[in-house]
């Protein structure tokens, strides 16, 4: 029996497939994103607009863990399907055992140079004299489970390439559940403040982490022997080259983070809003969009195993048919989150704590004005992966960095220096407009490039 006639990503109808896969996908994403929402919501019931602000300020460094995660889980996730559509069985296992081996690794480094450094850090990242024990307090805790953040994290996308997107979801949502239950429990019963909020965190991620290595122990499809499991040079570098767009996506996110809190810390001190509340209200946006950018990735990431199982087999078409109907969904969520953007910005900064009126008049004109171009938002995250997963990974790169490194980044260091604090509300939208043009223009080449193989003209 062939490849394809064994493995259903060739041959079953694409819109079950999406489905069987994304649906996953997109809860699991959903579900990392609730580790920061539920934090900060009742981080902002239970501690106040300063608790807020410092998760803010913490966040750079769950994007870097998350980088380091993408980059590892998505390379060898991407590897081990390119190669599985190729038949190369045993080679894409080699594959995925030198990723998870390499997500534990980082992890721990990441855990050491953060406890390392933790104070110079926080001044990094914007921290204000008023925000600073409290971020020390936060971040310092939640790096304990950094090495357990990013086995699951990226461990979930090797889950997802073995076939298992149902046992992915289950990962993470059980740390979800554990850190909603907890939080509560820690902050008001406990009153351990914010320190509880990050110890809930801790333990949801550590049960989610330990899952994952249950999961390749015992139940897995692709079987790793130990000798698979030893990091590997060639293997490393392969797995690198084909996560690096989405691990340099996050990588920029981190960059354009600490540089927004920085740029609203001193455009804010000289507004009538005070460095405090543009802090902590960015913050609580940014992580709102992660749950509608959890859509857009989580589509992607369901998609992976189709886009790249169908181009290692030449099935060009079915590859294209994926694209189309992944993006038609990302349209749709991206319409329905911009109708809530524009219509409930009081109703929804309101879930996370009070505030004084004008901490409520920043919040409702920042999500009007910098999430204005919601509807088309998840574009360009599912194009990225959509370019990795079918082992395009300079192009996979490129798209990743258009809106935040090659846009963001120079319109909120230059706008502010125009139109004062209100400069970095409309950096948002310009980026997202102009990245949303030239990914939908990589992707139509490759369409295109797709048909002249099919065509047997290349």
């Amino acid at each position: 029996m062939s490849v394809e006639e064994q493995n259903p990503l060739a041959t079953q109808k694409i819109s079950s497939l999406i489905l069987k896969f994304t649906i996953p996908a997109i809860i699991s994403m959903m579900v990392s994103s609730l580790y920061n929402i539920v934090d900060q919501i009742f981080i902002g019931q239970g501690v106040g607009m300063l608790g807020n602000a410092a998760t803010n300020i913490a966040f750079p460094v769950n994007i870097i863990c998350t980088a380091v995660a993408l980059l590892l889980g998505i390379g060898s996730a991407s590897n081990f399907n390119l190669k599985s559509g190729a038949g190369h069985t045993e080679k894409a296992k080699n594959y995925a055992g030198c990723g998870l081996s390499l997500l534990v690794i980082c992890g721990v480094i990441i855990t050491v140079v953060t406890l390392a450094f933790l104070s110079p850090l926080m001044h990094v990242f914007g921290a204000t004299e008023e925000v600073l024990p409290y971020a020390l307090d936060y971040t310092g805790i939640t790096a304990i489970g950094v090495p357990f953040l990013t086995l699951t994290t990226g461990g979930c996308h090797l889950v997802r390439a073995d076939r298992s997107p149902s046992f992915s979801m289950a990962c993470m949502l059980t740390g979800a559940i554990i850190n909603t239950i907890l939080d509560p429990l820690f902050i008001f019963v406990c009153h351990w403040g914010i320190k509880g909020a990050a110890w809930a965190t801790v333990l949801g991620q550590v049960v989610s982490g330990i899952m994952i290595l249950i999961y390749f122990w015992k139940f897995s499809k692709m079987k790793l022997t130990k000798s698979q499991l030893i990091p590997r040079g060639n293997y490393a570098k392969e797995i690198a080259a084909l996560g690096m767009a989405s691990g340099i996506n996050q990588v920029a996110m981190a960059i354009v983070q600490i540089t927004m809190n920085n740029i609203l810390r001193k455009y804010g001190a000289q507004s009538d809003y005070g460095a405090d509340i543009p802090i902590a209200c960015a913050g609580i946006i940014s992580k709102v969009n992660m749950i509608f950018m959890s859509i857009g990735i989580g589509i992607s990431q369901g998609c992976q195993p189709i886009f790249g199982f169908n181009y290692g087999a030449e099935k060009y078409s079915r590859v294209r048919e994926t694209y189309r109907k992944a993006a038609t969904a990302a349209v749709v969520a991206g319409i329905v989150f911009f109708i809530c953007f524009q219509i409930f910005p009081r109703q929804i900064i309101s879930l996370f704590g009070g505030g004084s009126e004008a901490y409520f008049r920043f919040a409702e004109r920042y999500f009007r004005i910098f999430m204005f171009m919601t509807f088309i938002n998840g574009i360009q995250p599912m194009s990225s992966g959509f370019f990795t997963s079918i082992g395009k990974a300079k192009l996979g790169m490129i798209v990743s960095l258009t809106r935040q490194i090659l846009f963001l980044l120079p319109l909120i260091l230059i706008l502010p220096l125009i139109m004062g604090i209100d400069g970095v509300m409309y950096a948002g939208p310009i980026a997202d407009l102009a990245a949303a043009v030239i990914t939908i223009w990589f992707v139509l080449r490759q369409f295109q490039d797709m048909k002249k193989k099919e065509a047997g003209n290349i």
